[in-house]
């Protein structure tokens, strides 16, 4: 006895109408002889409630254009956004489909971008959120401001942390990236070394720029600054320690009357210097008789670069390549008179204001002060 198979009615025997080849005809055609008419476009999806429109006479809705002028216009204006140097994004897209929504019916942007209406809803809730770090963005400009662009991402991070707010770096750097604020970039020094012109002494710091206290190292220096066709020589006294500037002398010629003004500058601050090493380059100023005897008088140890080596005075190097960033070549002075006193101002911001990483964010003054107190 065979078995009786009961046959499904409900089974298609034929595949579905929209995967027939003549579907789309079917669709197409018009009068009362189409077997499926289209669906109303004006109705709304099933669930959601129909907003009400007014209309004036003429049955459009104000504020809008006719339905066969909006799909002309939005057309022009959806390819005047592709013409562009770039083609734009999909969130740019959405901003665009966004501005033009007052003028013309969203379907209509959608469909002639052929975007979902999830994805448009997408993009638009992160355009609306691209704003959340307005207040670190202020915060950031702000500090560039303050200190005219001598910080870089990582001092103003640094600087906004000492503020209280924990953005990190690489945030940081992103936000600068997008408001174009750019750190002075460093230019080659000028070398000040000429010939052997006396006695030389030996490298006893040796790269060692490491200071245990202040006033254990010091390093000094001498560097030429052109402002128009005058020229002025800076000569500075640098602790290792924190990098603060003790004393210095800015001349008109390079003499020993400018070593000796910045020796005696930074001598009367400090009545106990016994012990202290003070290095310098080999230039004719550091091998005279007279600095060597003015530095024995007040038992500092003398100490020198090895010949034509930079590195050797890296402290006094490194802090003429930031002053010459960050100030000489910032601004255009019109006068040596008008450098002397910018650069016044600038060493009182350096030792009291401007933080460094190596100092823990603390600037020269502060982080000498902790390490007295704590």
């Amino acid at each position: 006895m065979g078995t009786y198979k009961k046959k499904n009615i409900f089974a298609r025997t034929e595949p579905p109408l929209r995967c027939r080849p003549q579907y789309h005809k079917i669709l197409a055609e018009k009068g009362p002889h189409r077997r499926f008419p289209l669906p109303d476009k004006t109705a709304e999806p099933h669930g959601k409630t129909q907003e009400k429109r007014t209309t004036d006479r003429t049955g459009e809705t104000p504020g809008r254009k006719p339905a066969a002028q909006s799909r002309e216009c939005a057309a022009k204006k959806s390819e005047g956004l592709s013409r562009g140097k770039e083609s734009p994004g999909t969130r740019e897209w959405a901003k665009a489909i966004d501005e033009l929504r007052p003028e013309y019916p969203l379907d209509l942007l959608l469909k002639l971008k052929r975007m979902a209406r999830s994805v448009f809803y997408y993009h638009l809730k992160h355009l609306k959120d691209k704003d959340k770090y307005a207040h670190e963005k202020e915060l950031v400009k702000s500090i560039y401001h303050e200190h005219k662009g001598r910080y870089g991402y990582r001092r103003v991070t640094a600087e906004m942390r000492n503020r209280g707010f924990t953005t990190n770096h690489k945030t940081v750097r992103r936000l600068m990236d997008e408001m174009e604020l750019k750190s002075r970039i460093r230019k080659v020094r000028y070398r000040s070394y000429r010939h052997q012109a006396g006695k030389t002494a030996p490298n006893i710091i040796a790269r060692n720029f490491r200071a245990e206290a202040p006033n254990r190292k010091w390093a000094t220096d001498v560097t030429q600054i052109n402002i128009g066709p005058a020229k002025l020589y800076l000569s500075p006294i640098i602790d290792m320690f924190n990098g603060e500037i003790i004393s210095y002398n800015l001349s008109e010629t390079p003499n020993m009357e400018q070593i000796y003004d910045m020796l005696d500058k930074a001598f009367s601050r400090n009545d106990d210097l016994e012990g202290l090493i003070l290095h310098s380059d080999q230039g004719w100023q550091y091998q005279h008789y007279g600095y060597r005897q003015r530095l024995e008088e007040r038992n500092v140890v003398q100490s020198m670069s090895r010949k034509g080596n930079c590195l050797d005075n890296a402290m006094a190097e490194s802090f003429f390549a930031i002053m010459k960033s960050e100030l000489l070549y910032a601004e255009n002075f019109e006068s040596p008179e008008a450098f002397t006193r910018a650069l016044e101002e600038y060493i009182d911001y350096y030792n009291h204001r401007r933080i460094k990483s190596r100092l823990k964010g603390k600037s020269p003054v502060q982080y000498r002060t902790l390490s007295i107190t704590g």
